[in-house]
């Protein structure tokens, strides 16, 4: 069945139970990848811009896709649990998949933090190999799988919502703040996401804009002005919120 995206139906605080719509009800990807081949731009490909690129961005963007980094940093069993972490938190459920933790594991193995940490907490590569612990322990303690990776899908999902608001705890918890651990989880998942073209396409970005450069910068009422010819176009234009309807359904 057809979806009208222009709908306010679909917007999370007004659906049943405020789940998120289905990812899938969105236009399939004809040109480019994105995660799972669909999104809002499927006409959109990020990568035919490269020739405007200056030719370290270029070599930077391409080696995203064509030389993905080999797991170094974390063990075998770790990256299984944290994998499926990295996919429960960026809703990637089927390929293809921007390999998330690959890119996090070349980080931690180069050496590479980000000069902070919270003072209640260990180095950034000890709070993800203990979250890789605790998340196996939880898994067993709740459903008896071997690993997070081997437990339900429901499971890992309920296990990351507890996680992410700090309802968790006992055993390799205890040795850090879930909160404060969560967000670490998160900072490097978004980084390591949103550094790659794929993630570009789904959100219509245009890319790096160097030595070309942006020009574009007209009322934020007039759309057509802000966008440049080579961005992304959605597949509709219209905004959901201006169509709400005055209650949710029940």
């Amino acid at each position: 069945m057809a979806i009208d995206f222009r709908r306010a139906e679909r917007l999370p605080n007004l659906r049943r139970g405020r789940e998120p719509a289905d990812p899938g009800e969105l236009p399939r990807q004809r040109r480019g990848v994105t995660p799972q081949m669909h999104g809002r731009y499927p006409d959109y490909d990020v990568l035919e811009q490269a020739s405007h690129w200056d030719e370290v961005t270029r070599e930077m963007v391409l080696a995203r896709v064509e030389r993905v980094p080999p797991i170094r940093f974390f063990s075998p069993r770790e990256a299984a649990t944290l994998g499926e972490l990295c996919d429960v938190l960026t809703a990637q459920d089927s390929e293809p998949r921007i390999p998330v933790l690959n890119y996090v594991d070349e980080k931690y193995f180069e050496g590479r933090l980000d000069g902070f940490q919270f003072d209640d907490m260990p180095d950034d590569r000890d709070t993800w190999r203990t979250v890789a612990r605790a998340l196996d322990e939880e898994a067993h303690a709740r459903s008896g799988a071997a690993t997070f990776a081997a437990a339900d899908g429901e499971v890992r999902e309920a296990i990351v919502s507890d996680f992410a608001d700090g309802r968790v705890q006992g055993g390799s918890w205890s040795d850090l703040n879930p909160r404060r651990a969560f967000a670490v989880v998160m900072r490097g998942v978004l980084d390591a996401f949103y550094s790659h073209p794929w993630a570009w396409n789904e959100i219509g970005f245009g890319g790096p804009a160097y030595p070309r450069g942006y020009s574009r910068f007209g009322s934020p009422h007039l759309q057509a002005a802000e966008r440049e010819p080579w961005e992304g176009r959605e597949a509709y234009d219209e905004d959901p919120v201006s169509h709400r309807p005055e209650q949710p359904p029940s």
